[in-house]
């Protein structure tokens, strides 16, 4: 048994012979019998949808099946005769579209037209077969040396399934790799209304009813609304976190962790990757992030967030910009270990990014920030307990607070500011705040919720602290509630407690900010520290007008 990790290897093929691989190929058994004319299964980036439609290429394909079945020799699905009659039987098209991005429309289309010409360069028996109808050879070869109007490559898709069927005689399969990523990135960079035109028509004319087709299956992150794409396309079952049919098939299940670990000797690391990567519940079932587990053991066994250079997702990064006071308080609870009740709403429509509240809560479930903890009906509809699935997502949670707030400043910055409030050093975190209230309050508007803003501003910066502490606002502690607060897991670290005051001029900051240490005072909201024996133990009066900072400790 090979023990390299297959980090990044998405080809079936590559995956069996050079690498260990983690057998999911009962999924093909559980898929074949139970398929509709067209799945869409949608996962959070680096759950192995590639490596999924990559494995049922090589199973279903026609061609090189003889050469294909001895990778399947020893797997789960070789133990099923049934199934084995039904491999190498079947003319396969797969496409990803996982590099189909672009910064304006005339870049898309051409991104378009090259991912096609690779199609048609790949199929060199329709090309040149005598079985295809000659105005759709035609077609592809205009295709292959980029000579084809664009308006005609909206039906490419449709036309390729034809040329297969009328050269094998048999119905094709269709798998399409990451078929929103393209939509996204016209969301992202303003052209999308010019790609749901193309995209509706280039994934309707091959997916309804269409007479050449056996089935299709595709892959994404997000479920894009019917309405914007699917439009008319009455025969799509849905397979995404909201309602499952196969919720083991990607990411990896606790025995499937449990013998990876014991095969690398590593068999004591069950409880460390327990905390830092599982969680995941997909409809009753324990799933741990794939992605994460091998990289924590290509590295040595070394806990980190090997996710947060694959997850990036802009519309976070929206709906982070549009996070009120409310959600950020949500959002703190959730890295505490918290749950919080929300609404999900499957369908993208990407109009609503950042005007619907509820959309937050989908797209952070949909991503695999969040998973879902528990669901209570409300008459027709369903509310659902939602909390961060383990260690690492807590920690990538935190980074993206920090961005919406960190506007051009290193982290490292953001580090030196909590060093000197730990330090008590109030010359230099006054300093420290003032300059970084020059560059945010430029981007946001500070007379709109005034409060509100400075609130979400300090819990912006002591994001940076998770999880190596507890950061809390609004709580009872003593006599009162304190604003912010950040809590020590462990006895002699640091603790600190804020209050903030607005000032309607600068020169009210000093007494304001002297009133705000006199309320942290009176009401002891330093008990909770106390009882966690920080130390040391810092209390903060913080006083803001516009993009000026006064600051008072005791």
């Amino acid at each position: 048994m090979k023990m390299i990790m297959p980090i990044g290897v998405d080809d079936f093929k590559k995956a069996r012979e050079d690498y260990y691989f983690v057998d999911k190929t009962s999924f093909i058994s559980d898929f074949f019998q139970t398929h509709s004319e067209v799945t869409l299964i949608t996962r959070p980036r680096r759950f192995g949808k590639t490596l999924t439609l990559s494995m049922l290429r090589y199973f279903f394909d026609i061609e090189g099946a003889d050469e294909h079945r001895k990778l399947f020799d020893g797997l789960a699905i070789s133990r099923d005769a049934a199934m084995m009659a039904e491999m190498g039987t079947r003319p396969v098209l797969f496409l990803t579209l996982r590099g189909w991005k672009a910064l304006d429309w005339p870049s898309m289309q051409a991104m378009i037209a090259n991912g096609l010409q690779q199609v048609a360069r790949e199929q060199v028996i329709l090309r040149e077969s005598s079985r295809v109808d000659e105005e759709d050879r035609n077609m592809l070869q205009a295709m292959y040396r980029s000579e084809a109007p664009f308006e005609k490559l909206k039906t490419a898709l449709a036309m390729l399934l034809r040329m297969l069927e009328a050269q094998y005689g048999k119905q094709p399969i269709l798998l399409l790799d990451e078929y929103d990523v393209p939509i996204q990135s016209a969301w992202e960079h303003g052209f999308y209304m010019e790609a749901i035109d193309f995209f509706r028509t280039f994934l309707t004319t091959a997916l309804k009813t269409n007479p050449s087709l056996d089935f299709a299956v595709l892959t994404g992150v997000l479920r894009i609304s019917k309405e914007s794409i699917f439009s008319d396309l009455n025969n799509l079952s849905v397979d995404s976190v909201l309602q499952m049919k196969y919720p083991t098939a990607l990411g990896f299940t606790p025995e499937e962790v449990q013998k990876l670990a014991a095969d690398l000797g590593h068999a004591d690391k069950m409880a460390e990757l327990r905390t830092w990567y599982d969680g995941y519940r997909f409809d009753g079932h324990e799933i741990y992030n794939p992605w994460s587990v091998l990289n924590y053991f290509a590295y040595g066994c070394e806990p980190a967030a090997y996710w947060v250079n694959t997850s990036g997702n802009a519309v976070i990064a929206e709906l982070m910009k549009s996070a009120d006071r409310e959600h950020f308080e949500r959002l703190e609870t959730l890295q505490q270990g918290g749950t919080v009740q929300g609404y999900l709403r499957e369908g993208v429509i990407y109009d609503d990014i950042g005007k619907d509240e509820d959309a937050l809560y989908t797209m952070l479930c949909t991503t695999g920030y969040l998973t879902i903890a528990g669901i209570r009906r409300l008459g027709t509809e369903r509310q659902y307990t939602l909390r961060l699935p383990n260690l690492e997502m807590q920690a990538l949670l935190s980074i993206e607070i920090v961005k919406r707030y960190q506007n051009g400043y290193s982290k490292s910055m953001l580090v030196r500011l909590m060093d000197w409030m730990f330090d008590g050093d109030v010359e230099r975190l006054e300093d420290g705040l003032g300059s970084y209230l020059e560059r945010v309050a430029s981007t946001f508007d500070t007379a709109k919720g005034k409060e509100a803003f400075y609130h979400g501003f300090i819990l912006g910066l002591t994001a940076v602290l998770v999880p190596d502490y507890e950061v809390r606002s609004n709580r009872e502690s003593g006599y009162g509630r304190y604003d912010v607060a950040i809590l020590p897991k462990a006895k002699g670290q640091p603790g600190v407690v804020m209050e903030l005051k607005i000032a309607e001029s600068e020169d009210e900051l000093a007494a304001k900010a002297e009133e705000a240490l006199a309320q942290i005072q009176t009401h002891d909201y330093a008990n909770e520290l106390k009882a966690r024996e920080a130390n040391p133990l810092r209390c903060f009066g913080m006083a803001f007008c516009g993009k000026t900072a006064c600051v008072r400790m005791a």
